[in-house]
């Protein structure tokens, strides 16, 4: 069975973050996927990488064990966040320090050292990533040049061998009315159709 794995970092259960995670799963299931749903701050993740932890190819911790496989045998990732000063919340970016980890995500060729350019190992065809924000776009751009683009389309996926990367922020969050999530969550249902 096709996997999709969820990954979602909201702390509030009634964010948009999750909302639109609902209609990622009703949409999969729909399609006969099987759904790895992984809430981070439900599931009480640690986001510290432990000393013991330094190598990053093994971790005394199940739950990155359990996210590590999930990651690696993933058709499909999906990953919902709020944008939080560029970035995504610490939970997460702890879940990306200790998950995409070396032999898991990522390897170097033979003969080639931690200095050489590593290749990617996930076999996921498509990664969507998204995020909520309560800054207007224009302004994301101008000002701050969106960062969370770069990183989850260059410094991650791209790095680990998922070439169709999709990311779309919706906001400002604050400021937007039922009509507009609505249209938000349609067009979430479709780029998750497509994916599919």
């Amino acid at each position: 069975m096709t996997l999709a794995l969820i990954v979602i970092a909201s702390p509030n259960r009634g964010s948009f973050a999750h909302a639109m995670a609902a209609v990622a799963v009703n949409t999969l299931r729909e399609r006969g996927y099987e759904i790895a749903y992984r809430d981070l701050y439900d599931e009480a993740f640690d986001p510290v990488q432990r000393t013991g932890e330094r190598d990053n190819t093994t971790s005394s911790d199940a739950l990155v064990e359990l996210y590590c496989s999930e990651l690696a045998r993933a058709d499909l990732i999906l990953v919902f966040h709020p944008n939080w000063w560029g970035q995504p919340p610490a939970i997460l970016k702890g879940w990306i320090d200790r998950v995409f980890r070396l032999g898991t995500a990522y390897a170097y060729p033979k003969n080639t050292g931690p200095d050489g350019v590593p290749v990617g190992l996930l076999k996921a065809r498509h990664a969507l990533i998204f995020n909520t924000s309560n800054t207007p776009a224009d302004r994301e751009h101008q000002v701050f040049g969106d960062p969370l683009d770069a990183l989850w389309k260059a410094c991650l996926f791209g790095l680990c061998g998922v070439s169709s990367v999709i990311r779309r922020m919706y906001g400002p969050m604050a400021a937007s009315s039922s009509p507009q999530r609505e249209a938000w969550l349609a067009e979430v249902r479709t780029l998750v159709e497509q994916a599919a």
